[in-house]
């Protein structure tokens, strides 16, 4: 996963049509996907989590195999679990450090549950 600081990332101008800003109570398996490379997700706040659901969403119902980008109260303890549900970029809210981020994928190396990623389970892939 790519992380970017908060300075890092421009908001999407109209002539962008190749990226969507999907809002947090849009279906995302009623998108139109033709011709897009790139899926905003927002987290207006850290306990909304609608944006998960949403990735995963794009990833396993839809085959969406374009950019998914985590943007707005994007907190460091999240991104492990953004990465596992189908995000590429994680946008960090101002303030935070990226270091501090990169280091939660270096703490968790393994699951036992499946995910987008390894849909399958510990057990199963060890067989």
């Amino acid at each position: 996963m790519q992380i970017f600081a908060a300075n890092e990332h421009q908001p999407v101008t109209e002539d962008q049509k190749h990226i969507v800003v999907l809002p947090n109570d849009a279906d995302p398996l009623a998108l139109d996907l033709a011709g897009v490379e790139r899926i905003d997700l927002d987290f207006p706040k850290f306990t909304d989590g609608r944006a998960f659901s949403q990735a995963r969403l794009l990833r396993q119902r839809r085959q969406f195999a374009g950019e998914i980008r985590a943007t707005g109260d994007v907190l460091i303890d999240q991104l492990v679990q953004m990465a596992r549900c189908g995000f590429d970029v994680a946008v960090l809210r101002e303030g935070v450090d990226k270091t501090d981020a990169q280091r939660q994928f270096e703490r968790f190396n393994a699951f036992y549950q499946g995910d987008v990623n390894h849909p399958l389970p510990h057990f199963r892939e060890a067989a």
